[in-house]
């Protein structure tokens, strides 16, 4: 019995061998990163975002207006302006909200999740993208969200 299990393994091992060894993959290119400087006058030591291949990914962007201070009136308009950050910096990559596959929202409150829905909603109209949240116990410049995202590149 233990004869013919050795002399089947010792089949399949030839079979195997006989087909010679596995073809390899063809090499692939180094991947490229092509980065943003951050908007205005901002020396921050990270890139407002990096492409990769098919793949945009957006530093975390607060609610700050083009002087780079956070937009007065709290959770509602910072979102809407993070989001306008993140659509412009999406536009000068050549790609749009309707792109976007995942983000990550940082809220220095979990009570202003829902009103930070509200106007997380009129930003993506045609669909969600899939999205993690969590509550921090700060964020930069004292602001009350911090949204980063990754899309795919492309025309919007």
């Amino acid at each position: 019995m233990r004869s013919r299990r050795h002399v089947a393994l010792l089949a399949g091992l030839l079979a195997f061998s006989a087909c010679g060894s596995p073809e390899r993959p063809a090499a692939t290119p180094p991947l490229t990163l092509e980065r943003v400087a951050m908007p205005g006058n901002l020396k921050l030591p990270f890139s407002a975002a990096v492409r990769v291949g098919p793949m945009i990914y957006l530093s975390g962007q607060l609610g700050t207006d083009s002087t780079g201070h956070v937009v007065a009136g709290g959770i509602g308009p910072e979102t809407a302006q993070a989001l306008t950050n993140v659509e412009a910096l999406l536009a000068a990559q050549g790609s749009g909200m309707d792109r976007v596959v995942k983000c990550t929202a940082m809220l220095a409150d979990m009570a202003e999740w829902p009103a930070m829905n509200v106007e997380y909603a009129r930003h993506f109209p045609a669909g969600f993208p899939a999205r993690s949240a969590f509550g921090t116990t700060g964020l930069a410049l004292g602001a009350r969200v911090e949204l980063e995202c990754m899309a795919l590149a492309g025309s919007a």
